[in-house]
């Protein structure tokens, strides 16, 4: 694609500069003039240009007419990608194929899995008894470990041989970063973070929900000319169902050619993060601290309830971005999405960016000073007060009861 400006039609009205969102466009002279290095010819300025001063030639290949591309008829079922670090497939795997289900009985299609590794039969045993009706998958040593170039090399290769409606991945680091590439060379959209699937029942498309402008909206987007459907989707977003080991699939051996595995880039090492505490995002239970810590050294109040209860301990952005706690244990619309059996939510007000984040969580408690904070509209049980004495008195509370219960 090429952008340029068409000297005799322009005014210098300054529209093009006031709709380019990525700063390209200056006046110079009373004309307009598009700086190509920032311009990513996302076609603002065309639309926002009154005089058709500023022409966008698009690929012969898409100008082209309908014969030309490939027909959205063509394209039928829903793939899931199978995630596996060091040969086991990662739990948001299961939530999406459980949800793939649901979706698949609204459009009368089939469930499939593409696994990509090495030795992996056992898992795509495992992803035919969590919901798929066939897996797809790629054996070969030199994939043992994720690599961006081969790996989406190989499931573009899959999808342009299979054409599937929908495919969808978790919103982890492995699923961002190749879902988006994957997306680029098959010319399709993609939906980032998802909180909700649908199918509109007329138009048997995908609905994809996901948090915008800030959190402050609930975003449904749509991809009605493109094929395939793509999504990321959190994890902990949908629940799995239950291995049902009286399912039967097929499992489809791919042969893939040898230039698809080549990687410009070259995997060294692969260093473990060590986590001392309970993992946020498989944890049963969490607690939270928001604002109303008011310091750091007071989430010490909610590291000890934590570890009475063997929990998790989590923050909101208010307080990471603060400095009190690290990155590592924000929940919300910017950090792990979780849904534990019980969240315990101390001196945070209940923002939509923070709700996003947990309120599928089984049972929440909220405890806070402020009786009309948002947070206690999605609350199971809400508690009003100082959370400086109601924590270490919970705390207190559960020690005894946990100490008779284990002496008993």
């Amino acid at each position: 694609m090429s952008i340029k400006v068409l000297i005799d039609k322009c005014t210098g009205c300054n529209l093009c500069v006031k709709s380019c969102p990525f700063g390209a466009i200056r006046i110079i002279n009373k004309k307009a003039v598009i700086e190509l290095s920032q311009c990513t010819l996302c076609g603002a300025c065309v639309t926002a240009c009154k005089l058709a001063a500023i022409k966008l030639d698009k690929p012969a290949t898409e100008l082209a007419g309908n014969d030309k591309i490939p027909k959205i008829d063509d394209y039928n079922g829903i793939w899931v990608f199978a995630e596996q670090k060091k040969g086991k497939v990662q739990p948001v795997v299961f939530e999406l194929l459980s949800k793939a289900r649901e979706l698949a009985e609204r459009l009368s299609t089939e469930v499939s899995a593409v696994l990509l590794g090495y030795q992996l039969d056992d898992e795509a045993q495992n992803l035919i008894w969590q919901g798929a009706d066939k897996v797809y998958i790629v054996d070969n040593e030199r994939l043992i470990n994720f690599q961006d170039e081969p790996y989406t090399n190989i499931l573009t290769a899959l999808i342009k041989k299979y054409r599937p409606q929908i495919v969808l991945s978790g919103a982890t680091s492995i699923g961002r970063s190749l879902i988006s590439r994957v997306a680029i060379k098959i010319h399709t959209g993609l939906t980032a973070d998802c909180t909700g699937l649908d199918i509109d029942p007329e138009k048997k498309i995908l609905l994809q929900t996901r948090p915008a402008f800030g959190g402050n909206i609930m975003a449904t987007i749509i991809t009605p000319n493109h094929r395939p459907q793509m999504a990321t989707v959190r994890h902990k977003v949908f629940p799995a169902n239950p291995p049902d080991k009286d399912r039967k699939g097929k499992i489809i051996r791919e042969e893939i050619e040898d230039g698809h595995i080549v990687s410009r880039a070259r995997l060294l090492d692969i260093v473990e993060e060590l986590e001392s505490t309970v993992n946020l995002t498989e944890a049963d239970i969490i607690v939270s601290g928001g604002r109303g810590m008011g310091d750091g050294k007071n989430f010490a109040l909610l590291e000890e309830l934590a570890k009475v209860l063997n929990a998790a301990v989590g923050a909101s952005r208010a307080a990471v971005d603060a400095g009190w706690m690290p990155y590592s244990h924000q929940v919300g619309q910017t950090g792990r999405t979780v849904c534990p059996k019980i969240y315990i939510a101390c001196g945070i007000s209940g923002q939509i960016q923070h709700l996003v984040g947990m309120q599928s969580s089984k049972v929440i408690i909220a405890i806070n000073k402020d009786a009309d904070a948002p947070i206690f509209k999605i609350a199971t049980y809400g508690i009003v007060g100082d959370l400086f004495e109601i924590v270490p008195a919970l705390t207190k509370r559960f020690k005894e009861i946990l100490k008779s219960s284990n002496e008993s």
